[in-house]
């Protein structure tokens, strides 16, 4: 396969006369290129008028190969011929070069220039192209390719500051111009330069190396010459190539042949402004600068943010009330590397009234609002701080991380999420510090890690209790005067503290069923009645101990108390019924008993958690780690009636309550799920060291449900 390689423009802001009087004393030998041995004339022409001068060398090379490889190869030194091309008139200088070693098994061209500066005429341009075929090579193809970007790379780095070297040289001598040539009266002028001489290539574009990763979003004006222009720059420095210093960051000269080419082909192919390089590079960057893949994402994302308008979100839209108010979150200042700081308290979020007040649609266009905020803030800091910066750091404070947070519509709408930013703005974390993780946290990654690409979980660093300002800490990243005062910091942090979402905001039934969350009343949620005398109950068959099984509920209707028992032996399930996902049976309709009335308590079935009684109105997530194999039965039963014991008492309330026919029915709606422990590895000793347990979020479940010091979770 062909590789082509195509350089960015570099400028000299110097005359092209200067220019060349500085590149001739590159030759014969150049101490700053000791690879280049020698060189011998083959042939030469001047025109009449000293105008032209055309130059052809055979160049002798010193190639920094294994000594095996020269052994096998049979040569020392590798042979290449150079055609220089000098027309003083037009001002230009066109350098041919190829190989003569080798050339049956490895073709390399390549074709270099010197012009004019097209709004400048008193500085110089050098563009330079090449192409490496290699056919065959001993079986050493690989190896022959991984030389020649090495050598090719290390002469293209020299060749600016060999120029700047030779120019200091003749300054010191006091060569600070030379004039331009002009037609002689009879003869050619003697005052011009001598010829000039070009280091000959060496090798040509291999595969690329993987660079550095980041970079914000905005439009390019294209100009003439098809250089980027730079952020806040001038039109002087569209083509210098301090500009991709000073803005795109550090990059081989391959890195930045994939830039100009990609460019190129946005400008010549896609409909509409071309984005700018930073833009550009972070696509390049995400994909190991491989141009087509690089190319499929690209387009696919300005197509999506056309269709959704993304380039005007932060113009024209306004995020609701609700997440202004509860949405536990913001930017604040900056971290020691100058990369904007994006504050997330998750913990004390409540994911799940966001996502039933407001749906997914809306989270997700405040995500991208946050996204394109911080692309805005890292231009504004590339200014400030004078060098790239082109990603953000992010710190999420997991305190209060509880079971609610793994609700199943939220972790839907959080993986969706996940899946539009990666898509959409690859390349633009620098560092996630994850802190107070606490025992739940790797249930929650173990769901989300697989969504989440190698690349971005290297930049993931999590702290686990009160440990994070000590050596390796928080202190490496963010400076001591602005860690947020919920952090144990000084500085004052306006991040919203979250909160419960009032369920006065949440929305109705029929809007779920119109909107974006119909899917969590359709497909998520299970509705079910209890009656008194009739519970409901579930059925989750566990194959294998240390699972964990997880529940999510809410009571629409009435007062239940919910129990899980286990047992031995399956019940008998109803005729005409199957066992759903994860072994859930929900026979008769709504309203489904598995417990056989000839069963007893201690006997043939065993309750594996305390009771707990659950209010109307209440949302209750919590977790079991299962410590046998067998079958486990969820159960929610009318909260006057006894968990099949007969020996206890009725209460006081139970009777008046039942004196209420409407209290006769309760209905609640559930969801459960089955993690299996080859899904939980690492996190099954820290949930088993703190047993299992019911969890309520909101304060008034808290105070009037039991509590158990057994809770896996709780808020």
């Amino acid at each position: 396969m062909v590789q082509k390689y195509q350089s960015p423009v570099r400028v000299y802001k110097h005359p092209f006369e200067l220019i060349m009087a500085a590149y001739e004393r590159r030759f014969p030998t150049c101490p700053l290129i000791p690879m280049f041995v020698d060189s011998d004339t083959v042939s030469e022409f001047k025109s009449d008028d000293g105008a032209v001068h055309v130059i052809e060398r055979r160049c002798k090379l010193d190639v920094d190969a294994p000594r095996l490889l020269k052994k096998i190869a049979g040569v020392d030194y590798v042979y290449f011929v150079q055609k220089n091309s000098l027309n003083a008139r037009e001002r230009t200088l066109h350098i041919e070069a190829h190989n003569e070693t080798f050339s049956n098994r490895v073709i390399i061209h390549e074709h270099c220039c010197y012009t004019v500066h097209p709004e400048n005429e008193d500085w110089t341009c050098f563009e330079q192209s090449a192409s490496l075929d290699i056919k065959s090579f001993f079986g050493f193809e690989s190896t022959v390719e991984k030389i020649a970007m090495k050598q090719y790379t290390s002469n293209i780095k020299k060749g600016k500051e060999i120029i700047e070297y030779y120019l200091h040289q003749l300054e010191e001598e006091g060569i600070t111009f030379v004039p331009r040539w002009t037609p002689p009266p009879t003869a050619p002028v003697s005052e011009l330069p001598p010829p000039c001489k070009q280091q000959p290539a060496v090798a040509t574009v291999a595969p690329v190396e993987t660079g550095q990763k980041e970079g914000p979003i905005s439009e390019a004006v294209s100009n003439p010459s098809g250089a980027p222009e730079p952020l806040g720059g001038t039109p002087d420095d569209k083509l210098d190539a301090d500009y991709i210093k000073r803005y795109l960051g550090d990059l081989t000269p391959l890195q930045e042949s994939c830039l100009i080419r990609l460019r190129q082909w946005l400008q010549e192919t896609h409909k509409g402004k071309t984005p700018k390089d930073e833009h550009i590079l972070r696509f390049l960057r995400a994909r190991d600068f491989h141009m087509d893949k690089a190319r499929e994402i690209l387009c696919q994302s300005l197509t999506w943010r056309k269709q959704h308008q993304v380039d005007y979100i932060l113009d024209t839209w306004g995020p609701p009330q609700v997440l202004q108010d509860y949405y536990a979150g913001g930017w604040h200042h900056h971290d020691r590397e100058g990369r904007p700081l994006y504050v997330l308290r998750l913990g004390q979020m409540d994911t799940k009234g966001l996502v039933r007040a407001l749906g997914e649609e809306a989270l997700l266009r405040y995500v991208l609002s946050i996204n394109e905020e911080g692309l805005r803030r890292c231009q504004e800091n590339t200014k400030v701080f004078g060098r790239p910066i082109s990603s953000w750091t992010c710190l999420v404070d997991l305190e209060g991380l509880n079971m609610r947070h793994l609700w199943r519509p939220g972790v839907k709408a959080l993986l969706r999420i996940i899946e539009v930013v990666a898509a959409n703005y690859p390349e633009t974390l620098g560092r996630l510090l994850i802190l107070r993780a606490p025992r739940i946290f790797p249930v929650l990654w173990t769901l989300v890690s697989p969504f989440i690409d190698d690349n971005t979980r290297k930049k993931f660093l999590v702290y686990a209790g009160n440990d994070y300002q000590g050596p390796g800490g928080l202190l490496d990243y963010i400076d001591r005067e602005i860690i947020p005062d919920f952090l144990s910091g000084e500085c004052l942090c306006d991040v919203p503290e979250g909160g419960l979402v009032p369920k006065s905001l949440y929305r109705t039934a029929e809007e779920l069923e119109s909107e974006d969350l119909k899917l969590w009343m359709e497909t998520i949620y299970q509705s079910a009645s209890v009656f008194k005398g009739a519970p409901h109950e579930i059925l989750v068959e566990i194959v294998e101990a240390a699972s964990v099984i997880t529940w999510d509920f809410d009571v629409c209707k009435g007062d239940v108390v919910f129990n899980i028992f286990h047992s031995k032996r399956a019940p008998q399930l109803p005729k005409k019924d199957s066992l759903g996902a994860h072994g859930l049976s929900s026979p008769g309709g709504n309203n489904a008993q598995l417990i056989d009335r000839a069963w007893q308590l201690g006997r043939d079935y065993s309750m594996v958690e305390a009771p707990l009684t659950c209010r109307e109105g209440e949302s209750v997530q919590g977790s079991h780690v299962t410590r046998w194999p067998g079958f486990y039965i969820l159960q929610w039963r009318f909260h006057s009636s006894p968990a099949c014991a007969a020996t206890s008492l009725p209460r006081v309330d139970d009777v008046l309550a039942s004196l209420q026919v409407a209290s006769h029915k309760c209905k609640v709606m559930y969801y459960t799920e089955v993690i299996g422990s080859e899904d939980c590895r690492g996190s099954m000793s820290s949930l088993e060291s703190s047993h299992s347990g019911f969890s309520q979020l909101s304060a008034v479940t808290t105070a009037s449900s039991q509590s158990h010091s057994s809770s896996v979770v709780s808020r």
